[in-house]
């Protein structure tokens, strides 16, 4: 079972079946059958084990940001998995560099967020190598953790003070990320970020093997 405590790294410990019948039994956008089960859950798991993340952190992340695969952020062509550059900020003027944001049809405005072409090749190395910055402290990685680290911070930079803050779940909250006061934390505040993601988390793991 997770807990808010959970580390970040770590084995695979859920089938991607499980996973993909997670995601398939709840609302979850535009996104087929296909795209879920045969393309973004098996990137998760290839990404995720060559450098160490528990795929079913990253996977049930995705789903607690994303409202499973329902938000505006998580549709194409955004594809973005985790809200990463979605700062809030938005206005109703066109801007005039469109690089780190999308028009949002529903809304009827510009708003700051990053935009994926792929979710394999770019949204989901994003988001892990992100997830990584945050678990390892600058000099501890692995070669593979390193250029996944290096390719998820090409997209959106990450200050080196920050790097190895967040071991946990819970520390991905700004509210309990030991430099939260210096801004560093995926979600603001955050204070029940880990137990929402261990929740997911938990509930996959519960879906019956086939």
């Amino acid at each position: 079972m997770y807990t808010a405590d959970s580390p970040i790294l770590g084995p695979q410990t859920v089938a991607m079946d499980q996973m993909s019948r997670y995601i398939l039994s709840r609302p979850h956008g535009e996104y087929t059958e296909k795209d879920i089960a045969d393309v973004i859950i098996p990137a998760y798991v290839k990404i995720c084990l060559p450098v160490g993340v528990d795929p079913l952190i990253a996977v049930a992340q995705m789903i607690h940001e994303t409202g499973n695969l329902t938000s505006f952020w998580s549709q194409r062509p955004r594809r973005n998995p985790a809200g990463i550059g979605v700062t809030g900020q938005w206005q109703t003027q066109q801007p005039a560099d469109l690089r780190g944001w999308a028009y949002n049809t529903q809304r009827q405005r510009w708003e700051a967020g990053l935009s994926f072409a792929t979710w394999a090749d770019d949204a989901i190395p994003a988001q892990v190598g992100r997830l990584l910055a945050y678990a390892l402290p600058e000099g501890s990685e692995t070669s593979p953790q390193r250029a996944l680290i290096a390719k998820a911070l090409s997209h959106r930079p990450f200050p080196r003070a920050f790097r190895g803050s967040a071991r946990t779940i819970k520390q991905l909250g700004r509210a309990h990320n030991p430099l939260g006061a210096q801004g560093a934390g995926w979600a603001n505040p955050g204070h029940n970020y880990g137990e929402a993601i261990a929740r997911i988390a938990n509930q996959i793991l519960a879906v019956p093997l086939t």
